[in-house]
């Protein structure tokens, strides 16, 4: 099998010859059906090829541009919880696209490694872990002592209990965050009042206020947690996204916990990861509308996105804006911007792709437009 493998390398990517060793040694094929197994990958790799001068820009464009009128524009809530939502259809596939750094509905997919992905106990306790906890999560109330010029907040045994807080934690925690305030204590009722003198009302609410939001615990970023039961294992589906403290934690099962945040892949696992995340997405979102789209075109758009070796989006800042052609970038958005500012540095154009030429009604380089016909002359005239 190693000799025919051999003769094949060249004609077929080392990485596909790889893979059908593998599968032919785990199938056990005889010497005459790996002969034909690699004559059939061989023909299937050939006609997967884009022929030369083929306009795949274009052909991509409508791939997506078809179905994408067909797209619901929808957000999905996990059972009822608004906090936790995932934007879906073409409002989803545009912050792809575009490679939008804020996107409307962060979430992460955590997976756990066993045994606490069968338990439903630690589940739970692991979810109270990952969510982040701020300090208004876990009070019943907490208002303003005009008469003593302090905050009073009542905290929520209950919810201490589901989090595994004790109250001493979150007295210390408040204490790290505001170094000069006075912290009373009376059952679970804290107050508090700023050592400083002349304290007055306004600076009563400011602190009220940033009391609210002080950290507690958690992973920060993380608003809202839901276990759920995804076939045979429990999985946390998040609201917010933090990927390298998620994956930083023992519990989890790193390798395929996820992120819908393609630029904190980036940051956080590198470029590569973030193409595949393209991919994925983008194939999720085709796949919930029921469209059906080349994976091929995927991974075109995927190469696009993150050729530079940093996510940039189809737009006049990104992709497009780095185009050499002056015609070209006009083309797209800001037409005037573009001419002014290559006139003013004699910018020149090759005319070498398909918009520019379009534009100067001239043929496009592709199909027949491509190749040109040379003549060689004899010296008396005659061809």
């Amino acid at each position: 099998m190693e000799t025919l493998i051999e003769q094949y390398k060249g004609k077929i990517p080392d990485v596909i010859l790889k893979k059908f060793k593998k599968e032919a040694e785990n199938l056990k094929l005889q010497k005459k059906d790996v002969g034909k197994a690699l004559e059939i990958l061989k023909a299937s790799y050939e006609s997967s090829k884009i022929d030369s001068g083929e306009a795949i820009g274009v052909i991509t464009a409508e791939s997506f541009g078809e179905p994408g009128t067909q797209m619901t524009l929808n957000v999905f809530h996990f059972a009822g919880v608004a906090e936790v939502s995932v934007s879906l259809g073409l409002p989803r596939l545009i912050e792809l696209f575009d490679a939008r750094k804020t996107i409307k509905t962060p979430m992460m997919e955590v997976f756990l490694k066993a045994p606490y992905n069968k338990d439903s106990n630690k589940v739970r306790k692991l979810a109270g872990l990952v969510m982040e906890v701020r300090l208004r999560k876990i009070i019943n109330e907490i208002t303003i002592d005009i008469a003593n010029l302090q905050v009073r907040i009542e905290l929520n045994k209950t919810r201490l209990k589901d989090l595994n807080l004790k109250e001493d934690e979150v007295v210390l925690k408040i204490k790290e965050a505001f170094k000069g305030l006075e912290i009373k204590r009376r059952e679970n009722v804290l107050f508090f009042k700023s050592k400083e003198k002349g304290h007055e009302l306004l600076e009563l609410y400011k602190l009220k206020r940033k009391l609210k939001e002080t950290y507690i615990s958690g992973i920060k970023k993380i608003n809202q947690v839901l276990p759920v039961r995804i076939q045979n294992e429990f999985v946390i589906l998040t609201s917010g996204t933090n990927l390298k403290d998620v994956l930083g934690m023992n519990e989890v099962d790193t390798a395929r916990t996820s992120t819908n945040d393609i630029f904190e892949i980036r940051k956080v696992l590198g470029i590569e990861a973030a193409r595949q995340a393209v991919i994925n997405e983008a194939l999720k979102v085709m796949e919930d509308q029921g469209l059906d789209v080349d994976i091929r075109h995927l991974m075109f758009m995927a190469d696009i996105i993150t050729g530079s070796g940093e996510v940039k989006g189809i737009t006049r800042s990104g992709v497009t804006g780095e185009k050499k052609s002056v015609l070209a970038r006009a083309s797209f958005e800001t037409p005037m911007k573009h001419l002014v500012n290559a006139s003013l540095i004699g910018e020149e154009d090759d005319l070498n792709s398909v918009v520019e030429n379009v534009l100067l009604n001239q043929s496009v380089p592709l199909g027949t437009g491509l190749p040109d016909l040379i003549i060689k002359m004899m010296k008396d005239g005659s061809e």
